[in-house]
């Protein structure tokens, strides 16, 4: 959530007059994330993130917003988008589309344990559950079809190890690539910052930037390697196996994973792994411009794909 589009008061107020909000009081920008410019705006009305999307074109932007806005409905605690005086909920600004969404109250953890891996858990298959009734399609533009080219784009910032790897890795997935699993509207970067808690429980799942259509035990394994990994080792990359147990276990009760699913439970490991690893390696080494801009580390996520690869990790025992 960095800022790649400024926005003056001048030109906030003139796009703020298609709402009724009030006055404004706070207008901020939102140092973090990578990948959309964000705002804190506090109105008489409420309070709210202006995001504008710097990649999104604005034919897909129905789907984030719809999805949201269904999941809202759903009782899923996710932000929803704000309507203005017409209905629609998204529209120009500085060239850009962009919406309000609610800002939902609480604050990310960032060591979490393995009560806050089954809250987690529970959420993301409550989310799933809702997201099965979700009519929007699109295809994952983070897909199979994307880590092909981004692992050609790097290529010449890495090492022979490195792209031995990747190469190695791309290979392994391609065998999976007709595979059928559940699929539906997946958050796709559930990761501990885009999870907000309150009092112990999850108030909010944020920042829907990178959902698509795919399979859903691929979103469970996204979240995994994120929240799962070894406290007292996590430069290993290695999973904990009881927050494991604790967030699948959680997700198991909502939405009962099916037969397929845990089979493929370490191929979907290591592609979340490799997704992620490549993700942050093309942000560090072929960046946007922008005034706020932060890249993630891509090292810790080489460790994690290493780690599954030299020990592909069977599903939990629940």
């Amino acid at each position: 959530m960095s800022v790649y589009t400024p926005v003056s008061a001048e030109e906030l107020a003139a796009w703020l007059i298609r709402y009724a909000l009030g006055a404004v009081r706070v207008f901020e920008p939102i140092a973090a994330g990578i990948e959309n410019t964000n705002y804190f705006l506090t109105a008489e009305k409420g309070r709210y993130v202006l995001t504008l999307y710097e990649r999104l074109p604005p034919e897909d932007l129905p789907f984030y917003l719809n999805l949201m806005a269904h999941l809202a409905r759903a009782g899923v605690k996710v932000p929803a988008p704000e309507p203005d005086r017409t209905g629609a909920l998204w529209s120009f600004l500085n060239g850009k589309p962009a919406c309000l969404l609610a800002r939902l109250e609480g604050v990310p953890v960032e060591l979490p344990g393995v009560a806050h891996c089954a809250a987690v858990g529970r959420a993301l298959g409550h989310l799933h559950v809702a997201a099965t009734e979700y009519r929007g399609r699109l295809n994952n533009r983070r897909g199979p079809g994307w880590w092909r080219q981004a692992a050609r784009a790097v290529r010449p910032f890495l090492t022979p190890e490195q792209n031995a790897l990747i190469a190695t890795e791309l290979k392994y997935q391609a065998m999976f690539a007709k595979t059928k699993l559940p699929h539906a509207a997946i958050h796709g970067d559930l990761f501990c910052d885009n999870v907000l808690f309150s009092d112990g429980e999850v108030s909010g799942i944020i920042d829907f930037g990178f959902a698509a259509t795919d399979a859903l035990a691929y979103d469970l394994a996204i979240t995994v390697n994120d929240w799962c990994l070894e406290p007292d080792d996590a430069r290993s990359g290695s999973l904990d196996p009881g927050r494991v147990r604790a967030m699948v276990g959680a997700y198991d009760e909502v939405r009962p994973l099916t037969a397929e699913e845990r089979e493929l439970w370490g191929p979907l490991l290591r592609a979340a792994a490799l997704r992620f690893w490549l993700s942050r390696l093309y942000d560090l080494h072929i960046p946007r411009p922008g005034e706020l801009t932060h890249a993630h580390d891509p090292v810790s996520f080489e460790r994690i794909l290493k780690s599954r690869v030299a020990e592909t990790p069977r599903f939990p025992d629940l």
